[in-house]
């Protein structure tokens, strides 16, 4: 799907988010006070209230929770088929992103897949999509 995205709206609350593959990293915000990730971005804590926030970087290791692949072609310029998938990381609970993965023919993806995140430059923004993990023993 390379430069066929439609790159977001940056603010000063997303553009760690969005720039920091520029750099080969995934940022998040995370609570200084009870260390909880924050995604979508949040400017306070959504667990425990706090306003301070630090930017992170993860590893971009995680697992793939459900997908599903697009047959349709819903914009000009996008090959299909692709697949949409939820990949939740491994340094929360809950910490997912709606994303593309990509590397891998759609067949071959599994639930529980052990993924890894690279970057689709659009503009000045970094999407971050996942390919599998293939590295010994995924990340578990």
């Amino acid at each position: 799907m390379t430069g066929t995205r439609i790159p977001p709206l940056l603010t000063d609350l997303n553009r760690h988010f969005w720039t920091g593959g520029a750099k080969g990293v995934l940022q998040f915000l995370r609570c200084a006070d009870c260390g909880h990730y924050l995604h979508p971005p949040s400017p306070v804590c959504r667990r425990c209230r706090s306003a301070k926030l630090e930017i992170v970087a993860v590893s971009g290791r995680g697992h793939v929770l459900t997908f599903t692949v697009n047959h349709q072609p819903w914009r000009p310029g996008v090959a299909v088929p692709y697949v949409v998938a939820l990949v939740e990381l491994v340094e929360q609970r809950g910490l997912r992103l709606t994303t593309n993965l990509v590397g891998c023919a759609p067949e071959d993806i599994e639930i529980s897949m052990p993924v890894q995140v690279e970057f689709e430059q659009a503009g000045e923004v970094f999407v971050p999509v996942f390919r599998p993990d293939n590295r010994e023993g995924g990340h578990e």
